[in-house]
């Protein structure tokens, strides 16, 4: 294996990281349940109340849970943090990001929203994306009953649920959808041809790697499709030229030194601002794509710290 110059924080604890090969999928999402399910132990949801909402599915598709989060004690309407979770399209639940959303609602005094959306490969693209969609489309529908504000939503998502998120926004416009106000794109899943650098050169890094990645792509579009000439820019937003970028909400996106996905990240942030879109790039130093997890590293503390004043800035 490789060895990386990674931070030394992030390096100590690598070890001990789970081997998330999604070779065995069943393996991975047994061992991410595992993570998970111990995560979720060591959140405290005090002065956050946490509830479920059902939205109609996608025409001919099963209805879409959603968990939603409220701050204790703040008037509404609330201005509306809509979460997709991370897995490579094919792992994890809301579960993943209980623990982020219950801050983010305390912190912010914003309504969370995550959505509960089908994986692949049983559920290929388009089923995801049409599930966030559908759950998005309830909650501003529902605005006023649920106490939110339908002209402040934030969508908000990490890792394959950055790519997704990436994909709503592109579809909302196009949909004459929800109006969306900004996209939190951290650490986003966005390009299929796997053509870029960093993507050529990972192959071993903690976490997700090439071949991690293409077993993704394969899962979420088919295999033999990814890289394909028939990809649309809402599962893969990397494909979309300056002129189908124009118009969408101004952008944040993280990326992390020793992952696969960093270059496509840069590559989407510099698309949207030819496309005169406003975007915020961060790269963290020293880091692997989740190395986030790792909660102690200060370089963590810090990406963490960021999401939140990028928000609150966003939504004050």
């Amino acid at each position: 294996m490789t060895t990386y110059p990674l931070d030394p924080e992030l390096a100590a604890v690598v070890p001990m990281l789970p081997r998330a090969d999604t070779s065995d999928l069943e393996g991975a999402r047994a061992e991410m349940l595992v993570g998970v399910t111990a995560a979720l132990a060591d959140v405290d949801p005090t002065g956050v109340d946490v509830f479920e909402v059902v939205a109609p599915g996608p025409e001919g598709a099963p209805d879409v849970p959603l968990r939603g989060y409220r701050p204790q004690g703040v008037e509404g309407p609330l201005p509306v943090i809509y979460d997709i979770h991370g897995g490579g399209f094919m792992l994890g639940s809301v579960d993943f990001d209980h623990g982020t959303n219950v801050a983010l609602a305390r912190e912010l005094g914003a309504a969370v929203f995550s959505v509960e959306y089908r994986l692949a490969p049983e559920n290929p693209y388009p089923a995801g994306l049409e599930d966030a969609y559908a759950g998005l489309v309830h909650i501003t529908k529902n605005a006023a009953e649920l106490g939110v504000d339908p002209t402040r939503v934030v969508l908000f998502g990490a890792s394959a649920g950055g790519g997704l998120a990436a994909g709503l926004a592109l579809l909302a416009r196009d949909r004459g959808g929800p109006a969306i106000v900004f996209q939190y794109l951290g650490i986003p899943e966005l390009d299929d041809r796997l053509d870029t650098p960093s993507m050529r050169d990972f192959t071993d890094t903690p976490l997700w790697n090439r071949p991690n990645a293409i077993i993704s792509w394969d899962a979420y579009l088919g295999a033999g499709v990814p890289g394909g000439p028939d990809v649309p820019i809402y599962a893969a937003p990397a494909r979309a030229t300056a002129e189908q970028l124009v118009g969408l909400p101004p952008a944040y996106i993280s990326v992390m030194e020793f992952d696969p996905l960093r270059d496509e990240g840069i590559d989407y942030a510099r698309a949207l601002l030819a496309a005169g879109v406003s975007v915020e790039l961060h790269l963290f130093p020293g880091t692997f794509h989740g190395s986030a997890m790792v909660a102690h590293a200060e370089v963590s503390q810090r990406d963490a710290a960021e999401a939140v004043a990028v928000l609150r800035k966003v939504l004050r």
